[in-house]
């Protein structure tokens, strides 16, 4: 086995202040050190960004819950979901959640584009397939679907690509996030073999 096919180790910290709980995951014990720097500080800018766009501290209303789940952290790929929670009054509060999928050599983060091959029009494929998947599971929209967006959210979990929209994005608040996992068999015509997915194969 070689040695960057290792999970990486990940310890939890906690945060409690007034009107928050964050629980958020840090790289730890990980080398080359360089990459487990570029890895924490993308988790902490991601939190942050998370924490403004809710509105805390600037509300004082706005209580936060704020916590993470791992999804991939095997064949030097870490997927992960930060989940934002708040709530400032109101008959419910709202949920924001942002994925980060890092290569563990480098700590360099993926878009959505490094996961297939230049040109191979990704866009268009997958946006069918949830398509296809929506008018199977008859979700009724807000909006009518036409496309995923060059750099939709995602996260990779196991042999699968899982591409998700925000609360609100696609229906209504009740359906909360829709989530599309994608087997990478379907898609393996166009997955860059060098990239996270491509490394699900092996």
């Amino acid at each position: 086995m070689h040695e960057l096919d290792h999970p990486v180790s990940i310890q939890t910290y906690q945060v409690l202040r007034d009107k928050l709980t964050l629980l958020y995951p840090a790289v730890i014990h990980h080398t080359p050190d360089a990459a487990q720097r570029a890895m924490n500080v993308a988790i902490v800018n991601a939190i942050n960004k998370q924490l403004r766009d809710q509105g805390y501290p600037q509300n004082p209303l706005t209580d936060v819950t704020a916590y993470y789940e791992l999804k991939n952290n095997q064949r030097g790929v870490l997927s992960l979901t930060l989940w934002n929670y708040a709530f400032s009054g109101g008959a419910h509060g709202l949920t924001i959640q942002n994925a980060l999928t890092f290569q563990t050599e480098t700590g360099k983060t993926y878009e959505l584009k490094d996961l297939f091959m230049p040109g191979s029009d990704y866009v268009r494929k997958l946006s069918e397939m949830i398509k296809a998947e929506i008018k199977l599971r008859n979700i009724p929209l807000l909006v009518d679907f036409k496309s995923i967006r060059p750099d939709q959210d995602f996260y990779i979990a196991d042999k699968s690509l899982v591409i998700y929209f925000q609360v609100y994005e696609l229906a209504a608040y009740v359906y909360g996030f829709l989530y599309f996992p994608i087997s990478v068999y379907a898609i393996q015509d166009i997955i860059a073999e060098d990239g996270p997915l491509g490394k699900m194969f092996s």
